[in-house]
């Protein structure tokens, strides 16, 4: 007899962010879902799910590319390495983030997705030599957090329905 093959929750999400397919990416992040990095900080539920809806529509039609490798899966846990390549819309600079990816798992789905990179080594690709004078620095994060989240506040207001 046959086993059936273990549904692989992290490459799912993978295979569907390489095509920009934010909904198909949900499916596998449960309601209740965490999410972390240095440039969000700690996203929850639907914020998290609209990060990653802003970074799939924004991407469309551009140069992004997402290559994932060193997946390690089990039912309750797992981890990726994943590198993303494109180029940064506010310079035109061209990024090859490399990000480190850990997962927990509940009722079959992401609860906790945490990625960690280097806020540092992405400030450089993304702004050049400002970014090698300020990009370690907490006030650089704290300036990014806060862009990133306004952006993602815009966005929410543009995906509620107005009655």
């Amino acid at each position: 007899m046959i086993e059936k093959e273990e549904i692989n929750i992290i490459e799912n999400f993978y295979e569907a962010f390489a095509d920009l397919d934010a909904e198909r990416m949900l499916e596998w992040y449960h309601d209740d879902v965490t999410f972390e990095d240095p440039a969000f900080g700690v996203l929850k539920g639907e914020e998290a799910k609209n990060m990653w809806r802003m970074l799939c529509e924004t991407q469309q039609g551009k140069d992004f590319k997402v290559i994932t490798s060193k997946i390690e899966y089990t039912p309750e846990a797992g981890k990726a390495r994943w590198e993303a390549y494109y180029t940064f819309s506010k310079t035109g600079r061209k990024i090859h983030n490399v990000i480190n990816a850990t997962f927990k798992f509940k009722d079959g789905k992401i609860i906790n997705h945490i990625d960690k990179f280097s806020l540092y080594k992405w400030s450089k690709q993304a702004i050049g030599f400002k970014g090698f004078l300020v990009g370690w620095t907490a006030f650089f994060r704290k300036k990014m957090n806060s862009q990133t989240r306004f952006l993602l506040s815009e966005f929410h207001k543009k995906q509620i329905p107005k009655n």
